[in-house]
């Protein structure tokens, strides 16, 4: 028995013409529309936030990108800032505000984002950008979901039947990523827009109601 039969398969990622010019290119196109379009949407949250919630309007995160370097990630508020009697802030649950669960439930906390794509710390379609904690727990298969641009959606439909029912499992979502990686391309992206359109309007109660647990290396394969 030797030491490379339980190594994990070698990820493969693609490479062309779109992904190494197309893509960004309709990226850019796509978001400054949206924007547009949209602005009416992200002026009236900006209001809603800042009567309900009050400031500041915009959640910044830190999140791994591409190569796993470091951006700051702009999501709209969802959740409050209140913390325990020593200070530290209250568990996602707790802390998630009606408003919050409201622009949860149609994805509207994530427009915010469409500046980071316009910016390249994004693109439309790619792995999530997670925690930055959670990089020391990636296997080194599960670290290439970073040789591409982190996306808005990620979904792979064809395999997945879109779980409306479950959240993904932690493992799920890294070998839908690694699929990404692997096999990229203007169809692909189309596909998973389209899946997107319809699990937002699906609504996906376990994101509306922040009931996932952070990955720690040992809850992989955990159903939530």
């Amino acid at each position: 028995m030797t030491e490379n039969m339980y190594a994990e398969p070698e990820v493969k990622p693609r490479v062309s013409i779109y992904t190494k010019y197309i893509k960004r290119m309709l990226d850019i196109i796509l978001c400054l529309l949206a924007l547009i379009v949209l602005s009416p949407v992200l002026f009236i949250t900006a209001v809603l936030e800042v009567i309900f919630q009050g400031l500041p309007v915009l959640y910044c995160s830190a999140r791994p990108g591409l190569y796993g370097v470091n951006f700051n990630m702009y999501k709209f508020r969802s959740m409050s800032n209140a913390k325990d009697e020593n200070g530290e802030l209250l568990p996602d649950a707790e802390r998630l505000t009606a408003f919050g669960r409201f622009i949860r439930k149609w994805s509207i906390d994530e427009l915010p984002e469409l500046i980071n794509v316009i910016k390249g710390d994004m693109s439309i379609i790619g792995p999530r950008p997670l925690l930055c904690k959670y990089m020391e727990f990636y296997s080194p298969r599960h670290k290439m979901r970073h040789c591409v641009r982190p996306g808005l959606c990620c979904i792979r439909a064809d395999k997945n039947k879109v779980h409306l029912d479950r959240m993904r499992t932690w493992g799920e979502q890294f070998e839908d990523d690694i699929f990404y990686v692997e096999n990229v391309s203007f169809s692909l992206d189309v596909k998973m827009v389209f899946t997107a359109v319809y699990t937002v309007f699906k609504h996906e109660k376990f994101r509306e109601n922040a009931s996932r647990a952070e990955f720690d290396g040992t809850n992989l394969n955990k159903v939530y």
